[in-house]
């Protein structure tokens, strides 16, 4: 793989991985195209192009960083307030606002981690089929679409029951699935919950933070395990990340603005006719 490959890449998950279509779809499926051209690139499906793809997803993460900063700052500044006030014995176990949204993140990083064991066991047979992917994004239209008929719930952030934040985990453990779209899955499984939309973003997006950190770091230590050599130079990946990062800043400004004005579904027209683009050329079905 080239850097401009891996630039290339890098635009498709910064654009895709907050435009509510699937970027490990796009990504999946550019590499198949890649491949198909004569490209020399590991197998969608192998653990280092997965490896790739998600250091692709950690420079997006400081997309989220950039875009939601007031808010990281202050909930960041709260929370070491808080953590203070426990220390000294100023307030109980439980501790403030911060430290309980803190808690409801880790219950959704947790379930999404052990039911992403399984997720992930299906996973590369979905990466090596494209028809696959191609019913995924069928499913994703229709949520789109129906994510801007959902009305906007009453739930604030500090109404996040345990429940509620597992069930937006296993939304994101369905997510690892390629041509299923972790935003998109996240915030609709959030409005069907009664979440305000602001509300259901905003913890899409911070949930999305420790998440793929994890994932990277496990992947790592399986590409590591596996002692096979990783193909995939050093400046590939630090070109794929800062692109990443930069383009994913811009397409998360945009989903904001459209989530807020409930627009999602100009995106379903889009997902569903790449969906039958696939179908039709897909190698297999």
């Amino acid at each position: 793989m080239g850097v401009l490959v891996a630039a290339a890449l890098a635009v498709i998950q910064g654009v895709f991985m907050f435009v509510p279509v699937s970027s490990t779809s796009h990504l999946a499926l550019a590499q198949h195209l890649l491949d198909h051209w004569g490209v020399d690139l590991p197998a969608p499906e192998s653990a280092e192009m997965i490896l790739f793809d998600l250091v692709l997803h950690v420079g997006t993460v400081v997309s989220i960083v950039v875009v939601m900063w007031p808010r990281l700052r202050s909930g960041t500044s709260r929370l070491v307030s808080e953590l203070g006030d426990v220390r000294r014995g100023g307030r109980g176990l439980r501790g403030g606002p911060a430290m309980r949204f803190v808690g409801l993140i880790a219950v959704a990083v947790f379930v999404t981690g052990v039911l992403g064991l399984a997720v992930r066991a299906a996973a590369p047979s979905v990466f090596a089929r494209p028809a696959a992917i191609a019913v995924m994004l069928l499913i994703t239209g229709a949520l789109l679409w129906w994510t801007d008929r959902a009305r906007s719930g009453t739930v604030s952030t500090a109404q996040i029951g345990l429940a509620m934040a597992a069930a937006i985990g296993v939304a994101q453990a369905l997510a690892l699935l390629p041509g299923l779209s972790r935003s998109g899955l996240t915030i609709a499984a959030a409005l069907a919950l009664g979440l305000r939309r602001g509300t259901a973003a905003e913890f899409s997006f911070v949930l999305a933070i420790p998440t793929i950190i994890a994932a990277t770091g496990v992947q790592w230590f399986l590409v590591a395990g596996d002692g096979e050599p990783i193909t995939i130079g050093v400046p590939e990946f630090a070109v794929g990340f800062v692109v990443a990062a930069a383009v994913g800043t811009v397409a998360l400004r945009l989903v904001l603005r459209l989530l807020h004005a409930a627009r999602f579904r100009v995106f379903t027209p889009y997902v569903w006719g790449l969906a039958v683009l696939v179908l039709i050329v897909a190698p297999e079905v």
